[in-house]
């Protein structure tokens, strides 16, 4: 009885000095599975950012077209040539007024983003 007590005890002692944790495998399989989640994911992200710019531009495209009509309300018989003639007055704000250099005004006075 006390040999069987003994190795019981030797074996107890045997497995709590053992360290449970995750193997060097085990940690590949986790950094894979992720890397391939990101190689998935990244794609529709970048997608995603691209649409998020277009539908922007299409927005201040509609406001510079608004502003350009409330210009020539103001100013009847001048017609709108560039949209440098937005800065004169309350039109635009500084910011606006920077992004001026990649839209362009048409010949039937329509505002478009340049080409």
């Amino acid at each position: 009885m006390k040999k069987r007590v003994k190795n019981y005890l030797i074996n107890l002692m045997k497995k709590s000095r053992k360290q449970s944790g995750f193997t060097l495998i085990e940690m590949v399989i986790v950094i894979a599975i992720i890397v391939m989640l990101l190689i998935i994911i990244a794609p529709n992200l970048v997608n995603q950012r691209n649409h998020a710019q277009k539908k922007t531009d299409e927005a201040f495209v509609t406001t510079l077209q608004t502003q350009v009509e409330l210009y020539q309300d103001n100013h009847p018989g001048k017609k709108v040539t560039s949209l440098d003639v937005l800065k004169d007055g309350d039109y635009l704000t500084k910011d606006q007024e920077s992004k001026l250099g990649k839209y362009e005004i048409d010949k039937d006075g329509k505002v478009r983003q340049k080409q």
